[in-house]
């Protein structure tokens, strides 16, 4: 089995665009590339995971994210590195489309796309991460039965924390985030002065 990094999409890995299906406006955040190509050299498979209400909102097609995870493809190109999968929660419950209607249990925090993706690509989660922007990913990470790296970047507002949503660590950076996980694998030296009781 494998393990892998599950990485939420928007704010944590492109600059978050609200419901933004242009490629041309799809940003790498800061160091990103760079990240995903320590973690992919340490033998992480790198899965993204997002919630995308805006095609049960009718904003946009799911099929329109298929030139999104293309054109962040382009844009890790430079640094060797791809993104290995890309699963994404379509549904809203007050969607008028009735497909997307539901009370799903792929939407984060609920752990859906790590546990499928999981099956699907025979990933070992007690060996894997979960990065994102808000405590709903830490949430979903760690009901999944992930480790957790919250990038603390202003994105979560409304702090509720329990035991599932406080995560192993908290950075300012995608890139710092590689390098705990990488540090807690044994793989550099730890450095344990982010990580929460």
């Amino acid at each position: 089995m494998k393990k892998a990094v599950f990485i939420d999409k928007d704010g944590t890995l492109i600059k978050d665009v609200p419901y933004n299906v242009d490629p041309k406006l799809i940003q790498l955040e800061a160091r990103a590339g760079e990240a995903l190509q320590l973690l992919n050299r340490n033998g992480y498979t790198i899965i993204v995971v997002s919630n995308q209400d805006g095609i049960g909102k009718g904003l946009f097609k799911f099929n329109d994210l298929t030139k999104v995870n293309e054109a962040i493809q382009r844009k890790l190109a430079p640094f060797k590195v791809a993104i290995d999968a890309f699963y994404y929660c379509p549904h809203y419950v007050n969607s008028s489309i009735p497909a997307y209607a539901i009370d799903c249990s792929c939407r984060k925090p609920k752990p859906g796309l790590i546990l499928r993706a999981a099956k699907e690509l025979n990933i070992n989660l007690s060996l894997s991460w979960m990065i994102g922007d808000i405590l709903n990913d830490m949430e979903a990470g760690k009901n999944a039965g992930c480790q957790t790296v919250l990038i603390d970047n202003g994105n979560e507002t409304e702090w509720v924390l329990n035991q599932n949503r406080q995560p192993t660590y908290r950075v300012q950076t995608l890139y710092d985030a590689a390098k705990k996980i990488i540090a807690e694998q044994g793989i550099i030296n730890p450095h344990n002065e982010n990580r929460l009781a």
